[in-house]
């Protein structure tokens, strides 16, 4: 036995400490009377730490009285160890409860032996009713679902028909498409070539950058194309358009069809079950669980209106082919026909240009001539004005030395008067030859510039017949065939 207030030592920590030395019977009488009662709470509120273990281990325990640890409490004051408990035993129930008890048991036993011999009867008879039952509601069951399977066949048959002709016709349609986007890949080229013929125009200079009828009959070529581009493209949409219906509609036959041929299937697997097959289970509760999103009805318009929703898109396919076909020769023909009026305007031009460059080559000729002539006339004028000049000089010079004659014979004789004369005569000369140079010059001014003049329109006209003759129509010699428009390469 330990000393309160020092915790148990654990067996497996301490060596077992051998007993103590057995004690007076008066020093343990003594002892277990200063002994304080067992409180549990106070155990609770104690420490259980290793750390108090090993402080409690470290103590030398003494057999001093217990009075010296506990003063507050008097030595000969004698604490009870074991609380007193009662010593009777109290009874809960009489002996006319027990034969009550046993009446009743025995009444309620024959009770039920009675209900369990009317319930076999009525379990009998249940029985045979719910075998007869079972065997009419199972062969109902058989019957609704034969019939079942006789529909489905029925609309798989009617689905397979009508998705073979909606895929024979969406094929139709996507050749139609390729011819489509195949021509209007074609019409670029000629828009090209009309877009750089009209751009190689406006290389032309002078007055030959004139709104010709070649110009307007390539700006109408271009509204052309770019018409029958605009109505190409909006014909490749609603093929594009009808295409993606024809594919709705056929993935919708097809997932219809499907779903009939996985529903014969479970149709056809649940017609052949019977109560020996195997692969029969319990499924608690499937009988609560409505999964039916239609009734026969619905179920039979749901596929018709598959049916009657492909057979539209079909009908419209074929209308938009014939439609398309028909857009394709009329636009082939149409480009075509300008096409051929903008050559023959671009042959008219060309003629035009070449019978203005052989004239222009002829008046210049003539006027290269009439420059060498009057240049000759010129010179001669010249040379004549040079003569008159050394004329005047001595004349002027006469005048001069004569005006140095002393007195009198500062005399207007007749020689004066001739040298006074020959002078007016001279300068009047010269007057009238200056101004013959003067308007020769100025015609020769003229006869060059229209000189350059006609040069210039020579070379404007050469760079027009080059621009149209080799540049455009050297173009237009590539133009597609009527078979590239209608796309059928």
């Amino acid at each position: 036995m330990e000393l309160y207030g020092y915790p148990l030592k654990a067996k497996f920590n301490q060596p077992r400490p051998p007993p103590p030395k057995v004690l007076p019977a008066t020093n343990v009488a003594a002892g277990y009377k200063n002994r304080i009662p067992y409180n549990p709470s106070e155990s609770f509120n104690m420490p259980w730490m290793p750390n108090s273990y090993y402080k409690a281990a470290a103590l030398n325990p003494t057999l001093s009285p217990l009075t010296e640890s506990f003063p507050g409490l008097p030595p000969t004051k004698m604490i009870p160890f074991i609380s007193e408990r009662p010593s009777g035993v109290f009874t809960r129930h009489t002996l006319d409860d027990w034969h009550r008890s046993n009446m009743t048991n025995y009444k309620e036993s024959e009770t039920t032996r009675h209900n369990a011999e009317r319930l076999r009867a009525d379990l009998t008879r249940t029985i045979k009713d719910v075998y007869q039952q079972a065997k009419r509601t199972q062969g109902e069951s058989t019957k609704n679902l034969g019939e079942r399977i006789n529909d489905i066949e029925y609309w798989k048959s009617e689905l397979c028909i009508e998705l073979d002709a909606m895929i024979r016709e969406t094929n139709s349609l996507m050749d139609m498409q390729k011819r489509l986007e195949r021509a209007l890949a074609d019409t670029e080229g000629p828009f090209q070539v009309a877009h750089k013929c009209l751009l190689n125009r406006e290389k032309r200079m002078g007055i030959d950058l004139v709104n010709d009828d070649v110009e307007k009959q390539l700006v109408t070529e271009i509204k052309i194309i770019r018409s029958c581009r605009e109505r190409l493209q909006q014909c490749l949409d609603t093929v594009n358009a009808q295409i993606m219906c024809n594919k709705e509609a056929r993935q919708e036959l097809e997932k219809d069809l499907a779903d009939k041929q996985l529903g014969h299937h479970i149709d056809n697997k649940c017609y052949q079950l019977k109560n020996t097959s195997r692969g029969i289970h319990f499924f608690k509760g499937v009988e609560r669980i409505d999964a039916t999103v239609s009734v026969p009805e619905t179920w039979a318009r749901f596929t018709d209106n598959n049916i009657f929703r492909s057979q539209s898109a079909r009908a419209a396919s074929a209308k938009l082919r014939a439609s398309t076909e028909s857009l394709l020769m009329g636009t082939a023909d149409e480009m075509w026909r300008q096409f051929s009026k903008v050559n023959d305007a671009f042959t008219s031009r060309i003629t035009e240009i070449a019978n203005a460059k052989s004239k222009i080559q002829t008046h210049l000729a003539k006027t290269r001539q009439e420059i060498f002539q009057l240049e000759t006339k010129i010179q001669v004028i010249q040379k004549t004005i040079r003569d008159k000049e050394v004329q005047l000089k001595v004349a002027q010079t006469r005048l001069d030395e004569r005006s140095r004659r002393p007195n009198v014979e500062l005399c207007r004789d007749a020689a004066q008067l001739r040298l006074v004369q020959e002078v007016n005569e001279i300068n009047e000369t010269l007057r009238n030859l200056h101004q013959c140079l003067r308007a020769s010059e100025d015609m020769l001014q003229m006869l060059v510039r229209s000189k350059g003049v006609l040069e210039h329109d020579l070379v404007v006209k050469n760079n027009s017949l080059f621009i149209d003759q080799e540049r455009c129509m050297g173009m237009r010699k590539s133009y597609p065939s009527t078979v590239q428009i209608l796309g059928y390469v």
